[in-house]
């Protein structure tokens, strides 16, 4: 019997014991199903029931709204203390964290459990868009701010909408408020934008277009990674069209903040459990993701962090006052 099917087994015994409260596990992703975070939930929540750390199927729950902002609150006001309860989080919503975009919310108002994978940023266009680089697109903006509009999964002001902005910061280009953006929630919306032409580029992860990139909705001229995504190695990087800009965005999960020391353990185990599984490395290879773990209870002090970090570079963007 391996390790992993043994320590399964345990869980679960312990959890009948103690009345299987993790039997009605639930996920909820802050957008429309296609997205990012529907993308966490969804593979994240399989993968526990496939490898046994949770004794039945765990419900994904799709929230949108307010970029995230909806569900964040859901959980502070109404479900302070559900131990059954977590939610898909990334980059994304500690940028808004750190832009005040929940209205006063704070990320120490949950928990933040970890992250497991790091999905790339890119940009990309839909399949018969005249741009076929980075430079296009960039040229194309600096001659016209207002002839290249971008739509996004975040805010205006998220994650999303920083990516090109700091793509146009390295070329130069300063004048970054007459820069169109759309946001909507999330990445497929994002996609069907710029597919349907309201947009002229898409500015989000990996994860949301690996689909669209397939079936041939769309191209992706960036990623905004070091070095070319394995799997993906015909995709530039913005590094190599002349633009150092990296940006990834890290996939994870928050509980609320009133749950037990011992249940937010519980969760960090099982999270890292996936992250440790063979199904997890598939997934994160099928999907463009890089591995990037971080678990348990040190990562709210990276959260804080990084919400100051964030607040920092978009104040230097011009983004935030």
């Amino acid at each position: 019997m391996t390790k992993r099917l043994f320590k399964a087994l345990a869980t679960s015994a312990v959890l009948a014991v103690s009345g299987g409260a993790v039997s009605a596990a639930e996920c909820i992703a802050p957008a429309n199903p296609g997205g990012g975070w529907d993308f966490t939930c969804r593979q994240i929540g399989k993968i526990m029931y496939d490898i046994g750390v949770v004794d039945k199927p765990v419900q994904v729950t799709n929230m949108p709204g307010a970029g995230g902002g909806l569900a964040f609150n859901t959980v502070v006001n109404e479900r302070s203390d559900d131990a059954d309860l977590i939610i898909a989080a990334s980059s994304a919503t500690t940028t808004r964290l750190a832009q005040n975009a929940y209205a006063g919310r704070t990320a120490d108002e949950v928990r933040f459990v970890g992250a497991i994978g790091a999905d790339p940023g890119i940009i990309a266009v839909a399949a018969d868009s005249p741009y076929q680089s980075l430079n296009d697109l960039v040229d194309a903006i600096k001659a016209d701010p207002s002839s290249v509009a971008f739509a996004g999964g975040s805010a205006v002001g998220g994650f999303d909408h920083m990516k090109p902005l700091m793509v146009l910061q390295k070329a130069g280009f300063t004048d970054i408020t007459s820069v169109k953006y759309i946001g909507v929630d999330g990445g497929a919306d994002a996609i069907t934008q710029t597919v349907g032409g309201f947009t002229q580029a898409m500015t989000g992860d990996m994860s949301e277009v690996v689909s669209f990139l397939a079936n041939g909705d769309i191209r992706v001229i960036a990623v905004m990674t070091e070095e070319r995504v394995p799997g993906f190695d015909d995709i530039p990087t913005a590094k190599e069209q002349g633009f150092d800009v990296v940006a990834v965005n890290w996939r994870g999960l928050y509980v609320p903040k009133g749950i037990s020391d011992e249940k937010f353990n519980e969760w960090a185990d099982k999270l890292q459990q996936v992250a440790d599984s063979p199904d997890w490395a598939k997934a994160m290879a099928d999907n463009g993701l890089a591995p990037f773990t971080k678990v348990g209870g040190d990562f709210q002090s990276y959260v804080d962090g990084l919400v100051a970090d964030i607040a920092t570079m978009s104040k230097e963007l011009g983004v935030i006052q």
